[in-house]
C-alpha cells in the first residue's frame, strides 16, 4: 500500500500528464511573420501585444438582430490597437540601425512608442498639440521616457513636422505614414478570421488618421488571397462631425472633438482609406460627440467594456445606422465592432458625462449599507 505522499506525487505525475500541452502567445511578429512584409531577419520587439480578445455583444445582437462581436484592442499592453503596428514599426527600425524614433500623436501613438522604444533602447520623441492630449496618455509617454514636446497646432502640424524631422535628421518616422506599421495592425483581421472561421460580413470602426481601416482592409485581402477566408467584409467607419473629412471629402482645418484620439482634420492615409471603403462596399459616417459618449457609457455598462471615447465610435454607428436605415444591413448579418482603445486613457471625459459622482456615505453598519444600496 503506498504512503499519503506517495499517493499525492502519483496524483500530481497523473495530472501533469493529462494536462493539454499550450503555447504562450508570442506577439504579432512571431505569431504572424510568414505573412508579414518585413525583412526576415526583423529581430522582434514585443511586449506581447495581440492576441487580444474578441467577445460577443449580446446587447448589440439583439438590437440589430444579428450577430455583433467586439474586437477590444484595448487590452494591448499599453492600452490601444496601436502596439500591434509599432511593434513592427520599431523592430523594423531597430534592424535598420535607429536610435531614435518620432511619432506625432494624439495620444495613443505616443503612449505606444515610448513603450516600444524604451523596450528597445532607442530615444522617443513625441510631438502632441498643445493642450489637446488626454491626461493618462501623456502620463504613459513621459513614464516610458519620451521627449514630449507640445506643438501649438494640431496633429497635421505635428504630423508635418515629424515628417520633416525624419527627412533631415537620424530618426525614424513611425506614425502610420510608415507602411510597416499597417503590416503590424493588419494582424487583427487575421485573429478574427482565425477565431470566428471566416471573415465577419460587415467590419466597424473609428477612424483618425485612417491606418487601422487600412489594415484591416489588407488583413482581410491577404487571408482571402491565401484561401483563409471565403469572403471579405463591407468596411464602414465613423468619425465625429468636428472632425470628419473622410465624410465630408474635404480637410479640417481645425478639428474639433471631445473623442481625441480621432481629433484629424487631414488623415495621412485617406486614399487608402477610401479605397478600403470602396473595395469593400462600406463608407463613412459622422457622430456627434453626444451619440459617440453615449455608445460608450452604454457599452460599459451592458456588456462592461470600458473603452475611451473615440473607441466607442463604431458603436455610435451601429446604434445610428439601425435608427435611420443608413449603411449596410445588419439583419441576420455576422458583424465585427473594434474598440480601439481602454477607457482608463481619460477617465476625466467619461466623469464628466457621468455627472456628478453620487457620494453616497453611511456609518460602519451592514443595515445602512443595504439601505443605501436599495436593497431594502
Amino acid at each position: 500500500m503506498s504512503s499519503p505522499a506517495n499517493g499525492a506525487v502519483a496524483s500530481a505525475e497523473s495530472a501533469t500528464a493529462a494536462a493539454p500541452t499550450t503555447q504562450q502567445w508570442r506577439g504579432v511578429i512571431e505569431e504572424y511573420r510568414p505573412l508579414l512584409d518585413i525583412p526576415a531577419d526583423t529581430p522582434a520587439i514585443t511586449l506581447g501585444e495581440g492576441g487580444t480578445p474578441l467577445v460577443r455583444s449580446e446587447w448589440l445582437s439583439a438590437v440589430g438582430k444579428a450577430d455583433v462581436w467586439l474586437k477590444i484592442e484595448g487590452q494591448n499592453p499599453t492600452g490601444s490597437f496601436k502596439d500591434r503596428g509599432m511593434t513592427t514599426a520599431i523592430s523594423v527600425a531597430v534592424h535598420e540601425g535607429a536610435k531614435a524614433c518620432v511619432c506625432a500623436s494624439t495620444g495613443n501613438t505616443s503612449a505606444s512608442m515610448a513603450a516600444y522604444a524604451a523596450k528597445a533602447g532607442l530615444t522617443p520623441i513625441v510631438l502632441v498639440p498643445s493642450g489637446k492630449i488626454a491626461a493618462g496618455k501623456l502620463a504613459q509617454a513621459l513614464v516610458h521616457g519620451a521627449q514630449v514636446i507640445q506643438v501649438r497646432g494640431n496633429f497635421d502640424d505635428c504630423l508635418r513636422m515629424s515628417r520633416g524631422l525624419a527627412d533631415h535628421y537620424p530618426v525614424a518616422l513611425v506614425n502610420s505614414v510608415n507602411p510597416v506599421r499597417l503590416q503590424g495592425q493588419k494582424t487583427a483581421s487575421f485573429e478574427i478570421v482565425d477565431r470566428l472561421g471566416d471573415a465577419p460580413d460587415i467590419h466597424l470602426l473609428p477612424v483618425g488618421n485612417a491606418g487601422n481601416i487600412s489594415a484591416y482592409w489588407l488583413g482581410y485581402k491577404q487571408y482571402a488571397d491565401l484561401g483563409r477566408a471565403t469572403r471579405k467584409p463591407v468596411m464602414r467607419a465613423f468619425q465625429a462631425e468636428g472632425a470628419a473629412p473622410l465624410v465630408t471629402g474635404e480637410v479640417f482645418p481645425e478639428p474639433e472633438t471631445r473623442a481625441t484620439a480621432i481629433r484629424i482634420g487631414n488623415p495621412a492615409s485617406w486614399k487608402l482609406a477610401t479605397a478600403a471603403a470602396g473595395e469593400s462596399g462600406g463608407g463613412f459616417a459622422a457622430l456627434s460627440d453626444d451619440q459617440i459618449l453615449h455608445a460608450q457609457a452604454e457599452l460599459a455598462r451592458r456588456d462592461g467594456v470600458f473603452v475611451e471615447p473615440a473607441s466607442a465610435a463604431g458603436v455610435a454607428g451601429f446604434l445610428q445606422d439601425l435608427e435611420l436605415g443608413t449603411g449596410p444591413t445588419y439583419a441576420g448579418k455576422q458583424v465585427v465592432v473594434t474598440v480601439t482603445g481602454h477607457g482608463l486613457k481619460d477617465t476625466v471625459t467619461a466623469l464628466e458625462w457621468f455627472g456628478e459622482v453620487p457620494e453616497v456615505v453611511v456609518d460602519a453598519d451592514i443595515d445602512a449599507a443595504a439601505a443605501a444600496a436599495g436593497l431594502v
